[in-house]
């Protein structure tokens, strides 16, 4: 099982609005990354966000194989690709009118024309490319919950199909800030409208189906209530992963704080922390294990970590990715089927 991290942190919630910190170039956070070593063990790989400023999703064919030589020497392989699906980049709205629709499989596309070249490079072996619902919030979705599900869905099959006919698979990302996606039962609600799992996964991230849990922005799919017991926690844990776990394709490692965190236009969603955060509502090594057995019978040939939203400090500080890496390998040492 490879261990990778991913790139968007140095972008998601940065800006150049009042109040945000600047983006942290490619070449820097894949340094950053390459810096990490734990007893002999270095990252082996990345996951990487198709969008300005690391990448123009209108480079060349030459220019995204120049990326793939800059990724490449640094030691890594790339792994699972984001495609720029939300308003203000390709895409738009799954769930809106037929011109935000088609924007949003453009962005399906072009990911997949990426993923494409990047393969035949020889740098990614393995992966899936990252979708949501683009559509922000869940108050428009309210409106008429089971028409929109059914839109989302119709979206995203177009876009699976999309993916099988260039060889790709999709992994549609849980989170409480996407419609249609925003608590765990809405979540399975659509992978099973879509129903193509062989196109079409689920990319499950620690930090966010932690408040999946809490029924954050669907208090009538709560399976935990503060205040709860260990027992309480693994058993609502266990009746979650049993669910979705057979949809898994894609798996971020991270760590969440039950606060809710947003920067920029990417606001109220699950809060990711430093993987050794006092204040971590999870132990990272034990929650992976429900997620992540029998991966490799899901295509899962690697893990990622995920930790958007952190101070530039912080991402910058060398301890930082030591301590995330330790956590990566304790991660896939704990689950032997993994090594």
């Amino acid at each position: 099982m490879k261990l990778h991290n991913a790139m968007w942190p140095g972008l998601v919630g940065k800006g150049t609005d009042e109040g945000q910190e600047p983006p942290i170039s490619l070449e820097k956070m894949l340094d950053l990354t390459a810096a990490a070593e734990v007893n002999g063990q270095k990252f082996d790989g990345i996951d990487y966000f198709l969008f300005l400023p690391h990448t123009n999703p209108e480079a060349s064919d030459d220019e995204l194989r120049q990326i793939a030589d800059l990724i490449q020497s640094k030691g890594f392989a790339v792994g699972s690709l984001v495609a720029p699906v939300w308003p203000g980049t390709i895409g738009d709205s799954a769930m809106g009118t037929a011109e935000q629709r088609e924007k949003f499989l453009s962005a399906v596309k072009m990911a997949c024309r990426v993923a494409g070249i990047f393969d035949n490079h020889g740098v990614r072996k393995y992966g899936v490319i990252r979708i949501d619902s683009a559509e922000f919030g869940v108050e428009k979705w309210k409106e008429n919950p089971s028409a929109n599900t059914a839109q989302i869905a119709a979206t995203f099959k177009e876009a699976a199909k999309i993916a099988a006919d260039h060889g790709q698979r999709l992994a549609a990302e849980g989170e409480i800030c996407w419609a249609g996606m925003h608590s765990w039962k809405d979540m399975l609600d659509l992978l099973e409208a879509v129903g193509m799992p062989e196109s079409l996964g689920f990319q499950a991230d620690l930090a966010h189906t932690y408040l999946y849990l809490m029924g954050y922005n669907a208090a009538e799919h709560a399976l935990l209530q503060p205040g709860y017991s260990d027992e309480e926690f693994y058993a609502a844990y266990e009746k979650m992963t049993d669910k979705l776990r057979p949809w898994t394709i894609d798996f971020h490692v991270a760590q969440n704080d039950g606060e809710v965190h947003g920067a920029g236009s990417h606001d109220k969603t699950g809060k990711h922390c430093p993987a050794d955060d006092p204040n971590g509502k999870l132990d990272i090594v034990r929650c992976a294990s429900y997620w992540l057995k029998d991966a490799s019978s899901r295509g899962i040939q690697h893990i990622c970590w995920d930790g958007c939203m952190f101070p530039n400090a912080t991402l910058e500080d060398p301890k930082t990715w030591n301590t995330i890496l330790d956590t990566m390998i304790k991660v896939r040492d704990a689950n032997t089927s993994l090594v």
